[in-house]
């Protein structure tokens, strides 16, 4: 499949750097108990560390991305990580709330220009056909991460203290910084220093590259709506006991593993179709979710369902930005990370509103379902004008007819 014997080992080692970066953004949400015990906080307090580490992802990905374009892709993968890395094992070592904060902000900061620059390292060892499955690949280590890595991390924190939680994910990205020196292939910066900034900056700001962005945090703001306040729709509505809902969090995570996958596969031949079917598939899910979730099996095919559409969308929007910019893609593909770090508190938001409003626990995967089908009309949007432009060239290609004597 690859065109170098390397490239699957390269693969994997961006993937355990993926693998660690969603061990640490959702394994706090399981250790808020332990957390705000250790440092003598409310549990609403700690939860403040889950949004400093959003915030850092928010305003790292264009910053980081955009300054290391003049430099090697993978001295620029091993500096991310490494801050990455530094940054989980300061969290170990956190004397109190103020300091924490601080950390998680810094910790996260290097998350969405890891996410770009390895998207784009990916897409680079492979042909051009490919390029949907490798990202795929580099995004399994975010879905391995919710099946293993946030289960695993939730019981060593439970069982050592939520600080060996933290230390374990430092090492987890030193091993990455070592896995990516030893296989991802060096590769020349963009070049042209300035130039080269403000054609990434350019990119970033062109009109489809924003509806896609927009279209991103419709679609992954469709999946928080539901996932936010999944596990009381499962316990108080479905009627699933505590350690049932574990399973099914489980089966969300295979769906996304599976999605991943599929959405490569799907994405190397019509990212945009790949993109418009899983939203649909995705606001069908949701809209049904209050019909299946008393009944077990439904309740399963629906949870993996969620999963798998919603993840699918990750290498698809990934490629498609990709095909815009040429070859400015870094600070684009970093901002998808952006995106949906948004897309998580929009849909997150939305639903706990609607359920404030008094329309019910599940009126949140209603809510998924509007998000979803909102993201479908702004790529119908773009590809309509994608159409539109592709006319007009044609018609400016066609020579003119001369002119009678």
């Amino acid at each position: 499949m690859f065109r170098r014997p390397s490239a699957g080992l390269a693969l994997f080692a961006l993937a355990v750097g993926t693998f660690g970066i969603g061990t640490t953004e959702f394994v706090l949400m399981g250790l808020l108990p332990e957390v705000a015990a250790g440092l003598g906080v409310t549990v609403s307090q700690a939860g403040h560390l889950i949004s400093a580490y959003a915030l850092g992802v928010v305003v790292g990905a264009p910053l980081l991305a955009g300054a290391g374009v003049a430099f090697p892709r993978r001295q620029v993968l091993i500096a991310l990580m490494g801050t990455f890395a530094a940054g989980n094992l300061l969290s170990a070592l956190a004397p109190e709330m103020g300091s924490l904060l601080l950390i998680r902000f810094v910790t996260g900061l290097p998350h969405g220009a890891f996410f770009g620059a390895a998207s784009v390292a990916a897409a680079s060892m492979v042909r051009r056909e490919k390029r949907a499955t490798a990202v795929s690949r580099v995004f399994l280590g975010l879905t391995i991460a919710n099946v293993a890595g946030v289960p695993l991390g939730t019981l060593l924190g439970q069982a050592l203290g939520w600080r060996a939680t933290f230390a374990a994910v430092g090492v987890i990205g030193f091993l990455a910084i070592a896995a990516v020196w030893a296989f991802v292939p060096d590769a020349a910066p963009s070049g042209g220093g300035k130039a080269a900034l403000r054609s990434e900056v350019g990119a970033l700001r062109h009109p489809q590259v924003l509806l896609s962005l927009g279209a991103v945090v419709f679609g992954f703001g469709a999946m928080f709506a539901c996932y936010s306040y999944v596990t009381p729709m499962l316990t108080q509505v479905g009627g699933f006991s505590p350690a049932t809902v574990t399973l099914l969090l489980a089966v969300v995570g295979l769906g996304m593993t599976a999605g991943s996958v599929l959405g490569g596969h799907l994405s190397d031949r019509a990212p945009l179709k790949t993109l418009c079917g899983c939203l649909v598939a995705l606001a069908v899910v949701l809209v049904t979710f209050p019909l299946t979730i008393s009944t077990p099996a439904l309740a399963v095919a629906s949870l993996f369902g969620a999963g798998m559409f919603s993840l699918a969308l990750g290498p698809a929007i990934q490629t498609r930005i990709m095909d815009i910019v040429g070859d400015a893609p870094t600070m684009a593909s970093a901002a998808i990370q952006s995106a949906s770090n948004v897309a998580n508190s929009l849909g997150a938001w939305l639903g706990g509103i609607v359920i404030a409003a008094g329309f019910g626990l599940l009126a949140p995967s209603l809510v998924g379902a509007i998000l979803a089908v909102a993201g479908l009309v702004v790529l119908l949007v773009s590809g309509g004008l994608q159409v539109q432009a592709r006319r007009e060239r044609t018609r400016d290609d066609v020579p003119a007819e001369p002119v009678p004597a």
